[in-house]
């Protein structure tokens, strides 16, 4: 089974010059999480002498300084070196879900040229680290996957198009439930569908490393000379922060930032860290990741729902027993904030949300 792979590169370029090497941006990241260049280039495969060199082209590039050097103390990056580290570390959490997405289209291109057997399942989901986990898991264990990363909402609209055999969703416990399901009862309304639980999450505030700012709720986002960065219209965690405002009488107009968006928790997680923003609302492994404080503020449920009519073909049976592997659920525990005791538990849609398919 052939696998496509795509790793974003980028550069800086002024007029005639010579492009940044790629090499450097990707020395200066392990500089930055090593804390030595010695150390750095060891991990990349060069020689000390080539990592200097690396560097003395990229300082001669901007005519700056890019790394301290301190006998004893290692290396460490200057402002400007820091900031093209925070470059990398946003370009790659942005991109990352589309360029998987991508890669899974081609790979299903190149099965058709090659005459392959079409993909087992196919799946559209909203990102999130336990769902990444899964399609690791089972492209790992020779399941054929199509898979699309999109917004819940998008997900929902495949599922009910005919698009994809399963969707991945979140829906909040608690009040905001009732008005995710009102949303989702658009598409999901007379279709055979089963849930299958995979671990509930917690979404919260994404501070700063000591919270400077004291945001420990959603009314400190409005106050004077706080930035905040959200994800993109249409997204699941977007919605649950809308009915959270809503529900608290917070306009979103008086939030600096609210109408930015980014397209994955890494990515608003990246931008807080990199300090173009104090807070951002989303999941905890990225916050966590990234160094970042967390408040947590609503727990809610991720889950797959699946067309009944593949819930007893094999490639079904596969995910619900890699959902179900102890070993597995144990990989989910890891994962700050996620709870997998209920992972791989079938049911049908209409007996764990009975309104969906109430008259709108």
């Amino acid at each position: 089974m052939k696998q496509v792979s795509i790793r974003p590169v980028w550069t800086i370029q002024d007029g005639d010059q010579p492009p940044l090497p790629a090499r450097l941006i990707e020395l200066l990241v392990q500089v930055s999480e090593c804390g030595s260049l010695l150390v750095a280039a060891r991990t990349l495969k060069l020689s000390y002498r080539r990592a200097w060199d690396l560097v003395r082209e990229g300082e001669q590039f901007f005519d700056a300084p890019l790394l301290v050097m301190a006998r004893g103390r290692g290396s460490t990056l200057t402002e400007l070196g820091a900031r093209i580290v925070w470059a990398d570390k946003r370009i790659h959490a942005r991109l990352r879900p589309a360029l998987e997405t991508l890669s899974s289209e081609l790979a299903e291109e190149l099965r058709g040229a090659l005459s392959e057997a079409p993909s087992a399942l196919r799946i559209h989901a909203s990102h999130g680290f336990a769902i990444e986990r899964l399609i690791e898991r089972l492209t790992k264990g020779g399941l054929k996957l199509a898979f699309h990363y999109a917004s819940s909402s998008a997900a929902a609209a495949a599922l009910r198009d005919g698009d994809c055999d399963a969707a991945g969703l979140h829906i909040p416990f608690g009040a905001m439930e009732a008005v995710a399901v009102r949303h989702y009862r658009t598409w999901l309304r007379e279709l055979d569908l089963t849930l299958v639980d995979i671990a509930t999450r917690r979404q919260g505030l994404m501070v700063r490393p000591g919270n400077p700012k004291e945001l420990f709720a959603l009314a400190d986002l409005a106050r004077p000379g706080v930035r905040f960065i959200n994800r993109q219209s249409g997204s699941g965690t977007r919605l649950l922060l809308e009915g959270l405002l809503q529900a608290q009488g917070i306009a979103p107009t008086r939030i600096a930032g609210f109408e930015q968006g980014e397209y994955t928790h890494a990515a608003v997680a990246a931008y807080v860290a990199s300090g173009m923003a104090d807070a951002a609302f989303g999941l905890e492994p990225p916050a966590r990741h990234f160094k970042l404080d967390f408040v947590p503020l609503a727990s809610e449920r991720y889950f797959l729902l699946c067309r009944d009519d593949v819930m007893d073909g094999a490639a079904m049976q596969a995910v619900l027993a890699a959902l179900r592997d102890p070993g597995f659920k144990s990989q989910l525990a890891a994962l700050p904030g996620y709870d997998p005791a209920a992972a791989g538990r079938a049911t049908p849609l209409a007996e764990v949300y009975p309104a969906i398919d109430e008259a709108a």
